[in-house]
């Protein structure tokens, strides 16, 4: 690649020529430079990080990228888009009069070390440091203006400290439904002590019960609480996941493991008690709003009702958005593992019992049981695809349909989810696809409740799917009290609900596709809980002053032996092998003196570090409060067209829509609540970068091959003249086309290569990488390189010049070029605005001759958002001392930005007939008499009348003949 490399040219011709070589001396001396002055540290109002006010008094912008993880495969060429995107955008801001924040910390728990632990013996804090060091070292190289003073990784412990004590603040409030807000769960406490509210589940007074039945009522109230319930189980990790974290086949996202449906006790954070919060503040965010609806849809809001169905005296209660659809529901679902299965779970089969229902099993227990065991391992996804062939079976009761009184037969089957709802359904197979296929697999009644639009009539039997209309009318739905027959869809649901209400059967709800957090996992690189529990298994808070709850040293970082197949193993824990660390005799602070505790063995997910980080950014070394509030208030305090606060840019990957964005609102609204924070929303504005995508090369075997050794050949491929296949994909180490920042630095700089990155295209969008490429952005820097140095002497050529020296067509040149790049990189057009520079530069090129220093100088600030450090060197180059870091971006004279004239089309009934060149202001009025005027105008015509002339001033002008 040297010998037809420009960067690699030596150079004995022209020593002072901009080279690899040269590029490599710069910027390693202006990253020393920059370190050395603190050049990018951003002042705060007050405390350790407080700084000039005269910088504090400018308007603040906080730019943030997404939380890296430091891999030990260390960065690719893809990864740093976003950074050197933010950088520019940042260094721009800086240029514009602003107060920038911008800086870079690490994501570092999580499954990647741990893994690498279990089969290296390292511990995972070893191995995380160590590509910690490698990433920033690597991204130091890219001349990314970070405020340093502020980095740090969420395994410090006086970082997760803070997670601990965020932990601690969820924990002890509850949500107030009335006051729409979270308060602490003291208040409550002193509710249900005075009695002003009722306990619930008790008839005692909240001072008869014991402290376990007090923390079993607090806990059904809690933000934070420990429950046994269904979750996603992942033998495979050794640990639970997030709906979030299970990927449309019911795998692990991380790994690939199977996951299967288990029932353990875990923590979880109540996401739920939020979701009208988390639904109806999108609407104030500056986001993508592909990234806003999946949030939508994620949350999923429906409004229904919700319908108890009586069986046995007991009630099994429904949600559905469709209450007018009563009258049709001929069978009840509820899911496998749903609680009153067993209850509702007769010794024999009822009398006439159809055989198809009960699976061939002679008893419904052990149809029951057999189910579930079928059913556990089944992802939710799978579980809900839409299979023609629907299983379940009989559970051996009937209940109750309430507007009709009919007795319809309880099923339970895969395709309802507990999580969903209240995990039950009432089944109106008619209008419902799912429901249509289960009835007839097991010949249950089909009952038309809604006048089919489509021509098929109401005998179901000859129907062949179901149906479903909001635009329909209602029919068959009628009893002595109430009838919904002939009403449209809104009425009859409206009048079925205030007919459930009167009866005390049934009332209007919402309902949401969101699930409570799961918040635990198994694994033990995480951050410890801050709970203990006594001898009675009631969890008990540690006091702030016990923080940071540090890892202890385990001899083993593994799961227990598992079989990743195996729905039945279960979890036993890195730290609960730890005894002396899990068993500990604690004052807790609360009077009782020392008690003997056994401390929490699950840690907090991954996503717990980064739902707060923006926050220690700005205040992280206070030791004493979570951040100062003068501090949060000046960086991510609420302002005019963001009422809800938050950073000012936010870029990283659409692919955390629903997993960190969602988890971090969350916890910003939580801290909100509780007046720790000014901002009730951490993100005001997101922006999705694309991806830097390679081409795949697969030999006959599907087998990945270096990229940098496959050949080209007549339209082929060929590696070790093998033919091999070439598909456009992402980049990584295990596919071998990676190519790493490094390479690309070595052979050309750093600066060639964030021009390269930001000019391969918009930056929403993907776009392949090719390292041929790279050579343009380099070429470019050349060539302005000589357009202000003399590569024999390393002497300026530029010549100093009055305005009126300049000619009129470099100074439209430059101040169009300064007009567009200042508007393309405001709105993040990093691609446009370098093909401006780009044009700039070729004008000089092409005009020849010294360029006047007005000239050079705003081309070098015009590039040094983009390219510090050769902008930097040009600087000092023209003769200046001071940084261009922080210099005033050009401004356009607005009389060199209009054009002197504009090329207007005049046609005649359609059809091209002159051009004119007229000023960019001229008026209708005079652009017409100008048109008529002209002789080709004149001649086209031929002496015909005029009917009609369209004047669009002033580049059309429109005439239609009589």
């Amino acid at each position: 690649m040297s010998e037809t490399n420009p960067a690699a040219t030596p150079e004995v011709a022209a020593p002072h020529r901009y080279t690899a070589a040269l590029a490599a001396e710069i910027e390693a001396r202006w990253q020393d430079f920059w370190d050395a002055q603190g050049t990018y540290a951003a002042p705060n109002p007050s405390g350790d990080l407080a700084g000039d006010p005269e910088t504090v008094a400018r308007p603040k912008k906080f730019i943030m990228d997404m939380f890296p993880y430091p891999s030990g495969a260390g960065l690719h060429v893809g990864h740093p888009l976003g950074y050197i995107a933010t950088d520019v955008s940042a260094r721009f801001q800086r240029m514009t009069g602003h107060n920038v924040l911008h800086t870079l910390g690490f994501d570092a728990f999580g499954l990647p070390a741990e893994q690498y632990a279990v089969q290296t013996g390292t511990h995972p804090r070893v191995s995380t440091e160590t590509n910690i060091e490698n990433m920033k070292a690597q991204l130091r190289r890219l001349g990314l203006g970070h405020d340093r003073r502020r980095s740090f990784a969420t395994i410090d412990p006086d970082y997760y400290k803070w997670t601990q004590w965020i932990f601690l603040q969820i924990f002890n409030s509850w949500y107030d439904d009335e006051a729409g807000r979270a308060r602490p769960i003291t208040e409550l406490i002193a509710r249900f002590d005075s009695g002003e509210r009722p306990v619930p589940g008790h008839t005692r007074a909240w001072s008869e019960l014991s402290e376990a039945e007090r923390a079993d009522v607090l806990g059904g109230f809690r933000l934070a609480y420990a429950s046994d319930a269904p979750v996603n189980w992942c033998p495979g990790l050794g640990t639970v996941l997030a709906n979030e974290e299970v990927t449309a086949d019911g795998r692990s996202e991380r790994g690939n493991f199977p996951v299967f449906k288990a029932k353990l006790r875990q923590w979880n954070m109540r996401i739920t008690a939020y979701a009208d919060r988390l639904l109806s503040d999108l609407d104030v965010l500056d986001w993508p709003e592909a990234i806003k609806l999946q949030q939508r849809n994620w949350i999923g809001r429906s409004e229904g009702a919700r319908v108890d169905f009586p069986v046995d005296g007991e009630n099994i209660t429904v949600f559905t958005t469709r209450p007018d659809t009563l009258f049709g529901a001929t069978y009840m679902v509820l899911a496998p593992e749903h609680p009153l299965v067993e209850k509702f779970t007769p010794a024999a089969w009822p009398e006439g019992t159809h055989d198809a229902w009960t699976g061939g099993h002679a008893t419904p227990a052990e149809a029951v049981a057999a189910y579930r065991a079928q059913a556990v391992s089944k992802s939710d996804v799978e579980r809900q695809a839409e299979a023609k062939d629907k299983t379940g079976v009989f559970i051996g009761s009937y209940a109750t349909n309430p507007v009709n009184g009919e007795q319809v037969p309880v099923f339970i089957a895969d395709y309802v989810l507990m999580g969903y709802g209240t995990g039950a359904i009432m089944a109106v197979p008619a209008g419902d696809q799912r429901d249509f296929e289960f009835a007839r697999a097991f010949e249950l009644p089909i009952r038309c409740i809604v006048e089919p639009t489509d021509g098929r009539g109401t005998d179901t039997s000859t129907w062949e799917d179901a149906f479903s209309s909001y635009e329909a009318k209602i029919t068959n739905s009628s009893n002595d009290e109430v009838s919904l027959d002939g009403l449209p869809v809104a009425e009859a649901k409206a009048r079925i609900t205030a007919w459930l209400e009167r009866r005390g059967i049934g009332e209007g709800t919402v309902n949401f596709r969101l699930r409570d957090w799961l918040f635990s996992r198994q694994r033990y690189w995480g951050e410890p809980f801050p709970i203990v529990y006594d001898e009675d298994g009631t969890a008990h808070a540690l006091p702030e002053s016990m923080l940071p709850l540090e890892l202890p040293e385990v001899d083993d970082y593994s799961p227990r032996t598992f079989d990743p197949d195996d729905a039945d193993t279960r979890p036993e824990t890195p730290l609960s092998r730890n005894e002396d660390w899990v068993n500990v005799t604690l004052d807790l602070g609360d009077g009782r003196g020392p008690r003997a505790y056994r401390r929490e063995t699950n840690t907090m997910p991954n996503w717990a570090g980064s739902c707060w980080y923006e926050l220690r950014y700005l205040d992280p070394h206070n030791s004493e409060k979570l951040v100062d509030p003068e501090i949060e208030q000046y960086w991510m305090g609420p302002r005019e067209g963001m009422p809800h606060g938050g950073v000012d840019l936010y870029v990283g990957g659409a692919e955390h829509a629903v997993l960190h964005l969602l988890y971090a609102r969350f916890w910003s609204k939580v801290l909100y609540d509780l007046g720790h924070v000014s901002s009730a929303e951490p993100f005001h504005k997101l922006f999705n970068q694309g991806m830097i995508q390679a081409y795949v090369y697969r030999d006959s075997r599907g087998i990945a091959v270096p990229a940098a050794e496959v050949e080209e050949r007549e339209g082929a491929y060929y590696y070790q003249g093998e033919k091999v296949s070439r598909l456009l994909g992402k980049m990584g180490k295990s596919l071998k086309n990676a190519v790493t920042p490094d390479e690309i630095c070595a052979e050309y700089g750093a600066d060639t290569l964030r021009l390269y990155e930001m000019a391969m295209g918009p930056l929403d969008v993907s776009r392949p990488w090719d390292t041929r490429a790279v050579v343009g952005q380099f070429r470019l820097l050349q060539r302005l390189w000589r357009n202000i140095v003399d590569e024999n002497t390393g002497e300026v050529t530029v010549v100093d010049s009055a305005e009126t020296d300049v000619a009129v067509d470099t100074l439209r040149a430059l101040h169009k070029a300064i007009d567009g790049v200042r508007q393309d990189l405001e709105g993040m057009r990093f691609n446009t605005a370098i093909a401006k520079v780009t044009e700039l530069n070729n004008h000089l090129t092409k005009r020849g001759g010294p360029v006047p220093r007005q000239v050079a100088e705003a081309l070098v600030l015009l590039l040094a958002p983009l390219a510090p450090h050769i902008a930097e060197e040009l600087w000092r180059t023209l003769g200046h001392t001071d940084s261009v870091v922080h210099q005033d971006f050009p401004v356009a004279d607005p009389a060199y930005v209009v054009d002197e004239t504009v090329t207007c089309v005049v046609q005649i009934k359609g059809k091209v007939k002159a051009r004119l060149e007229v000023s960019p202001a001229i008026s209708e009025e005079e652009l017409e008499k100008a048109a008529l005027a002209d002789e080709k105008v004149v001649a086209a015509l031929d002496g015909a009348g005029i009917r009609k002339v369209i004047v669009r001033a002033p580049k059309l002008v429109n005439i239609v003949p009589a």
